[in-house]
């Protein structure tokens, strides 16, 4: 049988998700996640694409961020919105709590709010938000989750949901063992990043 990449095998776990992991490596994860996630995730275009364009159709935005982990898209799209003069107040959540806990002790906008609670806490709640988004958060889940997430954050949101997360693909997964051991050091992100 062919090796391809395009999807993971269901029951692998990262290392970062491991509640028992080594909390100095997870904590240096959480910060090289602003790395990667220049690199590879292209939030500042679908700002502008997406975020930006709701945002000034409203004097005042409420945005989720769904499975925040340290905190750096919360803080870039802030970062923007107070660039474009846009009033973007934004929830950033996350069910871990050592995610939390590493996002709130580093510096952040006022505008930005770091809660431990799920998708399904806010419902109960009643809460709602004009905007959702995640970064690199589905492929964390087992399918059965990952339906799960997207129907709660369509009932969270009242308007748009953008889900971001790896395209998995063969060349991609070669580049990224032969690159991260190099940039990546004293965390999960070269390990994890191949799982």
């Amino acid at each position: 049988m062919p090796f391809f990449l395009k999807e993971r095998e269901a029951g692998l776990l990262e290392k970062m998700d491991d509640p028992d992991c080594d909390l100095e490596r997870l904590r240096n994860t959480y910060a090289q996640f602003g790395t990667v996630n220049r690199l590879v995730s292209g939030w500042e275009r679908t700002y502008r694409r997406f975020v930006r364009p709701l945002a000034r159709s409203r004097e005042h935005t409420h945005l989720l961020d769904v499975g925040s982990g340290g905190g750096d898209i919360p803080k870039k799209l802030a970062k923007w919105a107070a660039r474009d003069g846009i009033c973007l107040t934004i929830t950033a959540i996350d069910p871990d709590e050592r995610a939390i806990s590493y996002a709130q002790s580093r510096p952040h906008p006022g505008n930005v709010t770091f809660r431990c609670v799920s998708t399904s806490d806010l419902l109960r709640a009643g809460e709602t938000f004009d905007l959702v988004t995640s970064n690199h958060l589905l492929h964390h889940l087992s399918s059965e989750e990952v339906e799960k997430v997207c129907r709660e954050t369509a009932q969270l949101s009242r308007g748009l949901v953008i889900h971001k997360d790896l395209e998995r693909a063969d060349l991609a997964y070669v580049g990224f063992a032969a690159l991260a051991k190099s940039f990546f050091h004293r965390s999960f992100i070269a390990h994890d990043g191949l799982v």
